[in-house]
């Protein structure tokens, strides 16, 4: 697992299960740094990294890589130790990325907190320009004054890497551009599809007779919709502009969100992940919140907090106050293992169960969105 956590509002810390990335061996100092950023999904800078094994030294298991921004400002290093131990660490290799005044006094910390909690730091390096001091190694030999060179786009690790289909982006912002929505002629063709979407459901709103059937009646369709979509990914497919806008409408009523939420397994992330990017990407900005979160939840489950926490940032930025982004946040924030809430998320049958039978107050968010786009909803 990756935990990453920039800065406040969105989580600063990012951490990687290595059992999620497998076939990396990493037998040299060259290796691991090589590895980094296809862990984290981008080329770290300001950074202190982290590296957990699980085992007894000399040998260990790669587990869990937890980078948090220099200088740090939460969490502090006790807590990321903590962490560790809870995971079953034992062993922990160390990297700050940037200058010496920059890192160092952030390492001398850490070390210090890892050791109280009895873990073995193995090495503790600062990287720079193409280059890594050991803070542990003061021989000559192999550790000169200037640094040791290394090329983290070269090598057998990275080539590795990238044949098993991990990418790096050259740095963090790189990678939030990637869920920059589209724009031009897709924008306007997705901004006329949803006013068709609303406009017809406000209309159908408008004449119902009896509101509860009609929330009844738009649950079922928009939970056989979710289904019918991962079905479409699942092939390879995608949604045209009037399906997505229609279950962007749809996932604005929390039961249907939730349908998707209890969908998402171990085996089906990387369908939910292309999914809900793809929507993320598409949706009108007030549409956006809850598959950005639902992108968010899968990037995390899979290990991949660095895109979870800009998901997340994208959902909050569209509502502050939506809960199912700021629950993610808050776990991001506090290194809470994505199997916590893994494990507490009901299925649909018990998400029947507790909900009870669809009702008119369910679709107030769906009619909050209408009237935001000018759509009477009667």
């Amino acid at each position: 697992m990756t935990t990453d956590l920039p800065a406040s509002p969105t989580p600063s810390v990012q951490s990687v299960s290595l059992a999620d990335r497998p076939g990396l061996l990493l037998r040299s100092t060259e290796d691991i740094l090589g590895a980094v950023p296809y862990l984290l999904g981008f080329h770290p800078a300001d950074s202190l990294v982290a590296i957990g094994l699980r085992g007894r030294p000399p040998r260990g298991r790669l587990h869990l890589t937890v980078r948090w921004d220099l200088p740090p400002v939460d969490p502090d290093a006790a807590q990321v130790a903590a962490v560790f131990r809870r995971e079953g660490v034992t062993q922990v290799i160390l990297a700050g990325y940037g200058t010496g005044p920059l890192v160092t006094p952030a390492m001398d910390e850490t070390v210090a907190a890892f050791r109280r909690g009895d873990l073995v730091v193995v090495d503790a390096l600062r990287v720079e320009d193409g280059r890594y001091w050991s803070y542990l190694c003061s021989r000559s030999g192999c550790c000169p004054p200037d640094g040791t060179p290394y090329d983290p786009r070269a090598g057998e690790i990275a080539a590795r890497a990238i044949v098993r289909g991990l990418v790096a982006f050259p740095d963090r912002e790189s990678l939030a551009r990637s869920l920059d929505p589209v724009g031009g002629a897709a924008r306007e063709a997705m901004r006329q599809a949803t006013a068709r979407v609303t406009r017809e459901t406000g209309e159908r709103l408008a004449v119902c007779g009896d509101v509860d059937g009609f929330a009844a009646e738009f649950v079922a369709d928009g939970v056989a919709r979710v289904r019918a979509a991962i079905g479409v990914y699942a092939a390879g497919g995608r949604l045209d502009d009037e399906q997505a806008a229609r279950l962007g409408l749809d996932l604005a009523v929390v039961r249907v969100r939730d349908e998707a939420w209890a969908l998402v397994t171990d085996d089906s992330c990387d369908v939910h992940r292309r999914l809900w990017q793809d929507l993320t990407l598409r949706l009108e900005p007030r549409f956006v919140p809850p598959a950005a979160s639902l992108l968010g939840l899968v990037a995390w489950r899979e290990g991949d907090s660095a895109l979870a926490g800009i998901a997340l940032t994208r959902a909050h930025e569209a509502d502050p106050g939506y809960s199912m982004a700021n629950l993610l946040m808050h776990a991001l924030r506090h290194l809470v293992p994505p199997q916590a809430l893994k494990d507490r998320m009901p299925s649909p049958e018990e998400l029947d169960q507790e909900m009870g039978s669809p009702r008119a107050a369910w679709l107030l968010p769906m009619i909050s969105l209408l009237e935001e786009t000018g759509t009477p909803a009667g």
